[in-house]
Parts: structure tokens; sequence; C-alpha cells
């Protein structure tokens, strides 16, 4: 299997030159390493990633940035944000590197303690890493359009779809490049988002939708008592994705298997269940 480009923080890993740290982070574990391959960023490589181009300074930091899917960083000493949802607590400095480099998953290692926070971190990860792929494969009009329609769940649960949607409506080989840009652009942008609730019922039922003929009326009737009791925080997410999965495993639908709905990344990296 191969690993996928992440960025850390040297001092995460205790590189030599680095101001070591008494034990590794918790968040550094065998479970990543078997999926991740480490690029540290020294000190003088973080504090590049804060300069723009235009200062004469190294950017050999930004270099960098451009072969990975993701960057874990020690949390800065600088005071944290209270701008709420998936900001909320994250470092000034930790907020102007994603501003300059937006299609890079970003996250402080201290916050992926919190389960909804790492799930939203590798959800990137892997919609970053699955992008560098198909460019690497080549980009085409019928490449990009399978490649929204695999993640099209995925993004009803973050928000409406419709914007990215009618975005590739006008695709053409004149402007795809422009386009795929503006896409991944805005894609990335919205799964920093977190995913609600409501959001996930709606695409629960999509789902369910796609059985149609092929359960019982029992069967039809117990699944939407589960996606009710979810929508009543009765029940977490994975139960009605459990039952939905046992129903597709008898009656398979090519666009249901294609999705990545259901699993966005390994879930050996750990689960969430909202």
């Amino acid at each position: 299997m191969n690993k996928i480009p992440l960025g850390i923080s040297g001092c995460l890993l205790d590189q030599p030159g680095e101001k070591a740290v008494a034990n590794r982070d918790s968040v550094i574990s065998e479970v990543l390493e078997s999926f991740f391959e480490w690029k540290p960023f020294s000190v003088e490589e973080e504090k590049s990633l804060l300069v723009q181009e235009a200062s004469g300074i190294s950017d050999s930091g930004a270099d960098k940035m451009a072969g990975i899917c993701g960057y874990i960083m020690k949390r800065p000493e600088q005071a944290a944000t209270k701008t709420g949802g998936a900001f909320e607590g994250l470092a000034i400095e930790t907020l102007r590197i994603m501003h300059r480099f937006p299609l890079v998953p970003i996250e402080e290692a201290i916050r992926l303690q919190n389960p909804c926070l790492r799930d939203l971190f590798f959800k990137r990860v892997y919609v970053m890493h699955r992008w560098q792929m198909l460019l690497k494969e080549g980009l085409s009009a019928r490449a990009l359009i399978e490649f929204h329609a695999r993640h099209k769940l995925i993004i009803m649960s973050h928000g409406d779809y419709r914007d990215l949607g009618q975005l590739l409506a006008g695709l053409n080989k004149d402007n795809l490049t422009e386009i795929a840009y503006q896409y991944i652009l805005q894609l990335m942008s919205m799964l920093l988002t977190m995913p609600t609730r409501a959001n996930h019922v709606n695409v629960l039922q999509h789902i369910q939708g796609h059985l149609k003929k092929d359960i019982s009326r029992d069967d039809k009737a117990e699944l939407c008592e589960l996606i009710d009791s979810y929508r009543n925080y009765e029940v977490p997410l994975i139960a009605p994705i459990i039952l939905l999965k046992h129903h597709f495993r008898k009656s398979p639908d090519p666009y249901i298997q294609s999705s990545y709905y259901f699993s966005p990344y390994p879930s050996a990296l750990g689960s969430v269940n909202p």
C-alpha cells in the first residue's frame, strides 16, 4: 500500500535539530504511520509558511506544501481564535497558513483528539489524495464529473451541492483547467464546514431511495424508523449506515457502491458518530 505524504511539525517526531518533546504526541500513533509518509517541517520551514513570496525570504516550506495531502502542526504559541465551528480554538498563525494554502488540509495535533475534527481532517486529506491521483492520471472532463459523482453524498452532508454542480455544468474543453481549480477550491472550502444532522438525514434518505423495491415494506419501515431515531438524537449515525450497508450487500447499487460516503477514509483511522 502506497502511503499518503503528510506534512508534520518536526518537533512532533523528535527530529534531529528540533527542540525535542518529552514524549511523541499522542496523535502520532503506529496506526497513522501505517497510512501516511511523514514529511517533517523544520522550525524555519514552518516560519516560511507565514511569509509571502514577495518578501524575498526563503520559501522552502511552501515548496514542500506542494507535494503533500495534509499537514499536522504543533500548536503555535499565539492566541487561539474564537470564530466558532471547525475554526474554533485555532491559533492565529495556523489560520494564516490555512489562508495561504487553501487546498492543503491543515490541523493542529492537539485538536485531532476531538473525534469530529479528526473526522473532518482525514476526510479532507483523502479527498485531496484522490484529487492528486486524478491529476496524475490526467485531468479530463469525464474524470472531473466522475470525481464529483463519487463525492456527491459527502458534499451533501456538508452543505448545498448545487453550486458545485452548476460550476461543472459550464464545463468544456477550453475552460477545463480553470473550472477544475475553482471546483477543488470550493470543495475543500465546503469540507471545512461541519456536516449537520439534518444534512446527514437528507443523505440517508437519498441513499434509501436507491433501494426502491429491493426491500420489503417491513424492512423499509425499520429503516425509516432508524433514520428518524438518528434525527431525534436517539442513535448515532453509524446505526442507519450499518443497516443501509446490510441492504446494499444484498441488493448492490453501482452508484452507492462507487460513493465515498460510507468510507471517506480507512476505518482504522478512527470513526466518528455524531
